[in-house]
């Protein structure tokens, strides 16, 4: 501001006799002077409202992007007879989830003071109805929703991709039992209400926000753990695969299809993390935002190294060989385990907090098979187990987080979402059936559901 002040008068001085209007120049230079910064600080406010709508837009599209992630790697951990169902259901959840969240699910997780019931002050339990809007084409800084933060339609883009990412951790741990119709009505209800309930009640200022003082910086809980309760929730009543569990208690190796599309999923994933954690800073208008931003990249990085050394090393240990989808898995559980909170801790911080989600996922997945609990890609492990390992972690590195705070909060959610869905499920189940038949899923789903397969060539005959 002080430069916009001080050059505006000389740079009119010295262009204004270079027309011959010596005089005009110097009066207009001292009303300059007089009017003040005013343009600067316009000119300041704009920055902030341009850089934080842009950091949305940038993280939003980074986050859309793990929608293909999500789908690369569910490809290639299921068997080939299944891949096309498990490419359509990632096609479909992202349609639905982008419809639901404009219909209901954005103005029920920011109703904006509007609670249906509760409020700000007593803290806020469901949202308000209504479709969401955007702000008028062109639209000028004295007509903008919240001029001093960022447009409405970034703020809508990143919120979404969010949404989409939660109805994705169910497909996997589902796969290749479930009916196509079944699962996206669920993801429906999911997108539209489960999800922006809940979410709501943290980062639309609910009560376990104002209440208990619940820190979830990106979501390990409000996403990631709701993803995973719910597809707990189905894999309880929809039961494992034919074939997984022997009488005798053995576990039956069904391998997957394309490891090489399981790990370029897995990158995918990591690289739409950057956007996931980093743009939930939530600003880049100042130094201190910007610096923010590239601590909680670094952060994050570590997170998902440590998470996938913890579990390469602890494979060949404990298996005397490692085991690649342990290692992928391992990463993705690090990178759950950071999105808690990926600002206060160091590098070195960063690295164990993600190192403990890589050993979770290595003793989780064979746990959940005693259980006979079928995950097929290991979604609850990750997103579920090291959600909440990543939630309590907070305490570690965060002054302002409480135990008790976090425990309360991870309880009232799972709680809420693994019922809801279990009665959503068993609805599903009694009224069109969320399994397909046995002949079917021997089949294989892409034929006996959709038709058409993801490698004909390969196939009999």
């Amino acid at each position: 501001m002080t430069k916009l002040k001080t050059l505006a008068p000389l740079a009119l001085m010295i262009a204004l006799p270079g027309l011959g209007f010596a005089q005009e120049a110097a009066e207009a230079a001292e009303a300059v002077a007089e009017a003040g910064p005013v343009v600067g600080t316009d000119a300041s406010s704009d920055s902030i409202f341009i850089f934080n709508s842009l950091l949305f837009l940038v993280g939003g599209f980074l986050v859309f992007f793990m929608a293909a992630g999500f789908a690369m790697l569910e490809a290639g951990l299921v068997r080939s007879k299944n891949v096309t169902m498990q490419l359509t259901k990632n096609m479909g959840l992202f349609a639905i989830a982008a419809i639901m969240y404009y219909l209901i699910g954005y103005n029920v997780m920011y109703p904006l003071g509007s609670w249906s019931i509760g409020s700000d002050e007593t803290g806020g339990y469901l949202g308000a109805f209504g479709v969401a809007v955007l702000e008028a084409v062109g639209v000028t800084r004295d007509a903008a929703d919240d001029y001093g933060y960022a447009a409405t339609g970034s703020d809508f883009f990143f919120q979404l991709m969010f949404c989409a990412a939660t109805a994705s951790i169910v497909s996997g741990t589902l796969a290749e039992r479930i009916k196509l119709w079944p699962f996206l009505i669920f993801t429906a209800v999911l997108t539209g209400l489960i999800y922006p309930i809940q979410a709501s009640w943290k980062w639309g200022g609910g009560f376990l926000d104002s209440q208990y003082g619940f820190l979830d910086f990106a979501g390990s809980t409000v996403v990631h753990s709701v993803g995973g309760w719910a597809a707990l929730a189905g894999a309880l009543i929809l039961g494992p695969r034919i074939g997984k569990y022997a009488k005798d208690g053995r576990v039956i190796p069904m391998m997957g299809s394309n490891l090489p599309l399981a790990t370029l999923g897995t990158f995918i994933l990591w690289m739409g993390w950057f956007g996931f954690n980093g743009a939930s800073q939530l600003a880049m208008g100042s130094v201190g935002d910007v610096a923010d931003i590239s601590r909680i990249f670094a952060n994050t990085n570590m997170a998902a190294a440590g998470g996938a050394f913890a579990a390469l090393i602890l494979t060949q240990l404990l298996f005397k060989k490692v085991d690649l989808t342990m290692v992928l898995n391992g990463a993705l559980a690090g990178l759950v385990s950071i999105t808690a909170e990926p600002l206060t801790p160091t590098l070195g911080a960063a690295t164990l907090i993600g190192a403990v989600g890589g050993v979770i996922v290595v003793f989780a997945v064979p746990f959940l098979d005693k259980l006979k609990i079928d995950d097929v890609v290991g979604a609850i492990p990750v997103h579920l187990f090291a959600g909440i390992w990543g939630t309590l972690a907070v305490v570690l590195t965060n002054g302002d987080a409480t135990i008790g705070g976090q425990v309360i909060s991870i309880i009232i959610v799972g709680v809420f979402v693994f019922v809801v869905s279990s009665v959503l499920w068993l609805i599903l189940r009694a009224v069109t059936g969320i399994r397909v038949t046995e002949e079917e899923e021997i089949m294989g789903l892409d034929m006996a559901e959709l038709g058409m397969e993801a490698y004909p060539e390969f196939s009999k005959g």
